[in-house]
C-alpha cells in the first residue's frame, strides 16, 4: 500500500450510492472541488460489493480520503472495507460523509451538514479524528463492521419491511408509517446478553448496540453513546404488556425519548455476547444479519473521520484519546437479571 504523505496533493475517492448519482447539487460540488485543486475520483455503487472494490482500488492508488456519498449503509460499507485492512488507522485514508440517504441517522446525530458543497468543504477543512467501530462476529465466524448502530427487535423489523418506494416518497417518515402498521403485531424476541459483570435475559421488543445514537429514521436507542470512548452502549426495551405496554410501544415507535427512558435497560461495556433460543436478527447500519449468536466488540480508533467542530458524538473536544477507563453507568432494573 502506498504511504500517505501529509504533504501530497489531496487525492480523494467519492463513493456515491447509485440512488444519488443524478443529484445536481452533488455534481456541482464535485466540479467546484476539482476546480480548487483536489483530485476527486468518482465511483457509483449499483450492487453489493461495489464499495468494497472501489475502496480497495483506492488504497492501492494512494488515495488520501474516501468520501461516502449516501446514507448509513454507504458509510458502513466504506469504513468496513478500511477496517478489514490490518494497517493502523493513521496509515489509512481518512473518511468523509456527504449525507444523501433516506434517514441519515449517523449524519443527523453527528450534526454533519446536509448540503453536498458544505459537507465536502468540511472534509477539506477539518482534521480527521479517531473514531470507534463495532466489530460484530456472527455465529458462523463471519465478521461485520458497524459504524453507527446495531439494532434488533421492533426497529429491525420496521427497517427490513419498509418499502423502498415509500422511503423514496416519504423519506424518514416512511419508517414511522411502517412502525405504526406493525404496532398490533409486535412479538418480543427472547435473548440472553452477557457482558463483563452484567447479564440480562428475557424478551425484548427493541435492542440497540450503539457506537452512534440513532437508527430507523430518528429512533434514539442509545442517546448517550459516543464514537470515541472505546465503549459500546447497550439499550434493551423489555417485553411490555397490557395498556401501559401498548402506550409505551406507540411512543417508542414515534421516537419519544421520555417513553424509552421509562422502560429501558442500559449498560456500557467493551464487548458483549447476544444469544437466543432461536436465530436472532440484527440490523447493522441498515443491513440485516441473522445468526444464533453475535459477539460484539467496540474497537477504539479504528478509522479517522472528518467531523464538525463540537460534534455531539465526540466525548472530548479535539478527540485526543479514547476514554477506555470511563466507568460504565449502572443499568436499569426493568426486566434485567443481573449476574
Amino acid at each position: 500500500m502506498p504511504s500517505l504523505s501529509p504533504s501530497s496533493p489531496p487525492h480523494w475517492l467519492l463513493v456515491i450510492n447509485g440512488k444519488s448519482a443524478g443529484d445536481e447539487s452533488l455534481r456541482a460540488a464535485v466540479l467546484r472541488l476539482r476546480a480548487e485543486g483536489v483530485r476527486a475520483d468518482v465511483r457509483v455503487t449499483w450492487e453489493a460489493g461495489d464499495a468494497q472494490r472501489y475502496v480497495d482500488e483506492a488504497l492501492a492508488a494512494g488515495v488520501t480520503t474516501v468520501v461516502a456519498c449516501g446514507g448509513d449503509g454507504t458509510l458502513s460499507e466504506v469504513v468496513a472495507t478500511l477496517a478489514r485492512h490490518e494497517a493502523d488507522a493513521s496509515t489509512l485514508p481518512s473518511v468523509g460523509l456527504v449525507p444523501m440517504g433516506t434517514a441519515n441517522d449517523f449524519a443527523t446525530a453527528a450534526a454533519l451538514p446536509l448540503e453536498p458543497e458544505v459537507a465536502l468543504a468540511l472534509v477539506r477543512e477539518s482534521a480527521p479524528v479517531d473514531v470507534d467501530l463495532l466489530r460484530v462476529e456472527a455465529a458462523a465466524g463471519e465478521v461485520h463492521w458497524c459504524a453507527n448502530l446495531a439494532s434488533g427487535g421492533f426497529g429491525t423489523e420496521v427497517t427490513v419491511e419498509t418499502d423502498e418506494g415509500l422511503k423514496k416518497m416519504l423519506g424518514g417518515l416512511a419508517y414511522l408509517v411502517t412502525g405504526i402498521a406493525r404496532l398490533g403485531r409486535i412479538e418480543p424476541v427472547q435473548a440472553r446478553i452477557e457482558a463483563d459483570d452484567f447479564t440480562w435475559e428475557g424478551g425484548f421488543i427493541a435492542l440497540g448496540l450503539g457506537n452512534g445514537r440513532q437508527a430507523g429514521g430518528g429512533q434514539q436507542l442509545c442517546p448517550d453513546a459516543y464514537i470515541d470512548d472505546g465503549l459500546l452502549d447497550l439499550t434493551v426495551v423489555p417485553e411490555l404488556s397490557g395498556e401501559v405496554g401498548a402506550t409505551v410501544g406507540t411512543l417508542v415507535a414515534e421516537g419519544r425519548q421520555a417513553a424509552l427512558e421509562r422502560v429501558a435497560v442500559r449498560h456500557r461495556c467493551r464487548q458483549l455476547r447476544l444469544s437466543g433460543p432461536a436465530p436472532l436478527m440484527l440490523n447493522l447500519d441498515g443491513e440485516p444479519c441473522e445468526a444464533d449468536h453475535f459477539d460484539v466488540t467496540c474497537v477504539p480508533g479504528r478509522v479517522r473521520m472528518h467531523l464538525p467542530a463540537g460534534c455531539p458524538l465526540l466525548r472530548v473536544p479535539g478527540n485526543p484519546e479514547p476514554l477506555l477507563d470511563t466507568p460504565a453507568p449502572e443499568p436499569g432494573l426493568d426486566g434485567a437479571v443481573l449476574a
